[in-house]
């Protein structure tokens, strides 16, 4: 159940935004076995128009850095193991559709960029191969590869997963095991002496917090400000297209990204999806989904052409605009406590592979509040101090 108001006066833990992060959170939370009262507040309880129901819904381990494949081999075990993670057959049974990432390189700069990524895969335990021009073609023939001069590829535990069936299973089992949802928008924070002390809501209650977690997606810096703290975490507008092929491709089409900034992918059923970004994806604000319907007839639809001619007779079925959290520093999770006011967690700036990323982050920042460090992935390359000294890698692998 989710109410409009809290029953408590203060919280433990008030985690800001309720959709996969802060669901993930809360869940966690309760799997260690936290002892203390959760609230979990989000703005909009039809999450709607939030990221977690506007992505691509897949998961990968293709990433340029080791960390970011860990955390996406957690997020695949998760996935496939949830009714024996959560104790109940009460949710899903999910696996993913392994139709893998296919990465096309068109340069040899690129093409040794792929090579370094897999060498970092693989030692991880990957299952990612490179392959030339001749290898993509007897695998995936429909392809035209006149200016392809490498691929990556991997089809073990990636592709399509069902995300909002996770996000529906977090959310359900923590309010289950405790947590308080409620549907209200937090306006101002009161920090003194090093602490956040309480947050204000829009109707009007102010509630005490032993710890606060931000985990506002697009709105982190938003969120981060009414503390007194700048977060480098800015929405960008992402679209995505849905078609019919007359013809449909006689294999599962991999999420293909291609070297011109667009990615496609198989739907099911002889049907596709498309996304990517063309020029200025910057937003008018942070309820700005507007749609560019030019952007099909004129970018979408003819890069697909050229790279499956196939597509040249394809009917749009629908399409949509979201919003990612992207950390314009180095596009890597901002995640864990502020260096001065140590009970604010961040869970922000995933920068369009939060999805896949949820589970290991809500298990860290779970971690983080129950045992002050963290018990499993050790995540702290990801917390806030790395922003203002010496950077952490940057993830070059962001779509």
């Amino acid at each position: 159940m989710t109410l409009e108001r809290p029953e408590r006066p203060a919280y433990d833990v008030v985690i800001v935004g309720g959709a996969i992060m802060g669901s993930a959170a809360a869940w966690f939370l309760t799997d260690l076995g936290f002892n203390g009262t959760i609230l979990v507040i989000e703005r909009d309880t039809s999450f709607a128009n939030c990221a977690t129901a506007h992505s691509t819904s897949c998961i990968r381990q293709q990433f340029s850095t080791a960390l970011n494949v860990r955390i996406s081999q957690f997020g695949a075990d998760f996935i496939e193991s949830m009714p024996d993670r959560m104790g109940t057959q009460d949710v899903p049974q999910l696996a993913i559709r392994n139709f893998g990432y296919l990465y096309l390189a068109d340069s040899e700069g690129f093409a040794q960029e792929l090579r370094q990524r897999q060498r970092i895969q693989t030692a991880e335990g990957a299952a990612t191969r490179l392959l030339a021009p001749a290898e993509i073609a007897a695998e995936y023939p429909f392809y035209a590869l006149g200016d392809i001069v490498l691929g990556s590829i991997n089809t073990d535990r990636e592709g399509y997963f069902d995300s909002m069936a996770v996000f529906d299973a977090l959310r359900r089992q923590a309010q289950k095991r405790g947590a308080v949802y409620i549907q209200n928008e937090v306006v101002g924070m009161a920090a003194q002496a090093g602490r956040v002390e309480s947050v204000t809501l829009a109707s009007g209650e102010v509630i005490g917090c032993g710890a606060v977690v931000n985990a506002t997606g697009p709105r982190a810096a938003q969120t981060a400000a009414m503390a007194g703290i700048a977060v480098p975490v800015e929405p960008r507008k992402r679209c995505s297209w849905i078609f019919r092929a007359e013809t449909p491709l006689p294999r599962d089409l991999p999420l293909t990204i291609d070297p011109s900034g667009l990615h496609v992918r198989e739907n099911g059923g002889g049907t596709y999806q498309a996304g990517g970004h063309f020029g200025d994806d910057r937003v008018e604000g942070y309820d700005d989904f507007a749609m560019d319907h030019g952007l099909w007839e004129n970018e979408v639809w003819p890069r697909l052409a050229r790279r499956i001619p196939q597509f040249e007779a394809i009917r749009l079925t629908h399409s949509w605009c979201g919003h990612y959290e992207m950390n314009v520093v180095d596009h890597n999770a901002i995640l864990g406590p502020h260096p001065d006011i140590g009970n604010f967690l961040f869970m922000n700036g995933f920068s369009g592979h939060g999805l896949q990323q949820a589970p290991a982050m809500g298990r860290g920042v779970a971690e983080w509040q129950c045992y002050g460090g963290y018990q499993t992935l050790d995540l702290s390359a990801f917390h806030f101090d790395r922003l203002a000294g010496a950077a952490a890698p940057a993830e070059a692998a962001v779509i």
